[in-house]
């Protein structure tokens, strides 16, 4: 590079040294010398000018060529990045329905559950009362029969002790106490079976609204992850 800025330079020396032609702006210079330092400076041009020269030759080529495979890139990855968000949008699908699934099924099981146990505290009631009110029937039955008994007794000693009428009042006394015992021993077993069949009842009770608020929990859970999306994990031990 540097002869070739010598030989610009002799140039530029001889055209200015030049003798003009007179009437114009041309001069005459030395054809072998011009053509000489023309010559150096064709040779000594760096061989890379021409590779530069023919990469701007090809510069639309590469250029429409670059342009290319930056489009295809783009669409493969454009495919890539959609397939990829079908494939997590479908795994967080199924994930949700499973999800769904589970949570429907411990709801059913606990309704179930419930139900079990409200049947079962159904019967049990039924049971209790079904024999408070047998007891009851067979202490007023016994309660009745030692009073007809004491009223037989009465009447016959009564019978065999008419002019007696102190032994007539006692005997009516006697069998009105009797009966008096037995329908205060019925209302005292009756009042302990109504406080035994209230307190099965409020055990059921506490049993049935703590399975209640299980089941409220669990329809809870349900609607939450519906709402939120699959984002949010979804607890099935509350």
């Amino acid at each position: 590079m540097y002869r070739v800025f010598e030989a610009l330079d002799e140039l530029v020396t001889i055209v200015e040294e030049a003798r003009g032609v007179p009437m114009t702006s041309g001069c005459v210079v030395p054809r072998g010398d011009v053509l000489e330092l023309l010559d150096d400076v064709r040779d000594a041009i760096p061989a890379e000018l021409d590779d530069a020269q023919d990469v701007l030759d090809h510069r639309d080529e590469v250029v429409g060529k670059a342009k290319h495979e930056a489009e295809s890139g783009v669409s493969k990855a454009r495919a890539d990045a959609d397939r990829m968000l079908a494939e997590a949008q479908a795994e967080a699908e199924a994930m949700l329905s499973d999800a769904r699934a589970r949570a429907e099924r411990m709801i059913a099981e606990a309704e179930d559950q419930a139900e079990r146990t409200v049947a079962a505290g159904r019967q049990e009631y039924d049971d209790l009362v079904g024999r408070s009110h047998a007891e009851a029937e067979r202490m007023i039955q016994a309660g009745r029969a030692n009073y007809e008994r004491a009223t037989e007794d009465g009447r016959a000693e009564q019978a065999r002790l008419v002019n007696e009428q102190e032994v007539v009042r006692a005997a009516h006394a006697e069998a009105a106490r009797l009966l008096d015992a037995a329908q205060s021993e019925s209302i005292r077993l009756r009042s302990e079976c109504d406080a035994y069949v209230d307190g099965k009842l409020a055990d059921f009770e506490d049993l049935l609204a703590h399975t209640l608020r299980s089941v409220g929990k669990g329809r809870s859970h349900l609607r939450g992850p519906a709402v939120a999306g699959a984002a949010a994990p979804f607890d099935y031990g509350s």
